[in-house]
């Protein structure tokens, strides 16, 4: 009984030590307590940055002029965004992502799935090779070229002293016309995070 109370006890203890919570939180108050965490990039940031990104481009008079040219909703291809930090885990793959996404929602661009080509070339070809009722195969060269294509680069300049840190980031975009090779707009947003850590730790 001695023993069985006692083990009692210890479960007890571990449990109210070991003790945890969770609940769900809106973006904007996730984005406050990864603050309380971490320093490293976190989804927030990528939001922020990809946002202030689009306005950039669509007040941008270069692109307003390549508008004004071409007379038509631009064909984009977008080309890979890369990690230049110093920083492996940077998620860069999510900026991408979100970078597509929010192209996409806002109506401004006509999309040339970069990812799916691939495929799409070898179902086209498989249509072509005797397998498909030829009237319902597709024709290899019917897809649409892009007009411009958009690539950039992500950098961060770390600064620290005494425990203190300072991150400096920079997402730079540029939008090409692929058929004269002429720059439409080069444009950036800038992201920096400060930290503070004592001698215990965070």
């Amino acid at each position: 009984m001695i023993k069985i109370t006692a083990l009692m006890l210890s479960l007890l203890f571990v449990t109210s030590c070991g003790s945890f919570q969770a609940k769900r939180v809106d973006s904007a108050e996730s984005d406050e307590r990864a603050m309380e965490i971490t320093d490293q990039w976190v989804q927030g940031d990528t939001e922020r940055v990809v946002q202030e990104i689009l306005e950039n481009i669509s007040k941008h008079n270069g692109f307003k002029r390549y508008l004004r040219k071409s007379g038509k909703t631009p064909t984009v291809f977008i080309g890979e965004v890369k990690n230049l930090t110093s920083e492996a885990y940077f998620p860069i793959n999510d900026i991408n992502d979100e970078f597509l996404n929010e192209i996409s929602a806002s109506g401004d661009f006509i999309l040339v799935d970069a990812s799916a080509r691939e495929n799409i070339l070898k179902e086209i070809t498989y249509q072509n090779d005797g397998m498909v009722d030829p009237n319902t195969a597709k024709n290899i060269g019917k897809q649409v070229g892009a007009d411009i294509m958009i690539f950039g680069n992500v950098y961060m300049k770390p600064e620290t002293r005494k425990g203190k840190t300072i991150k400096q980031y920079s997402v730079n975009i540029r939008m090409t016309n692929i058929e004269s090779g002429l720059e439409v707009l080069r444009t950036r947003a800038k992201l920096s995070k400060y930290s503070e850590q004592s001698g215990s730790g965070w």
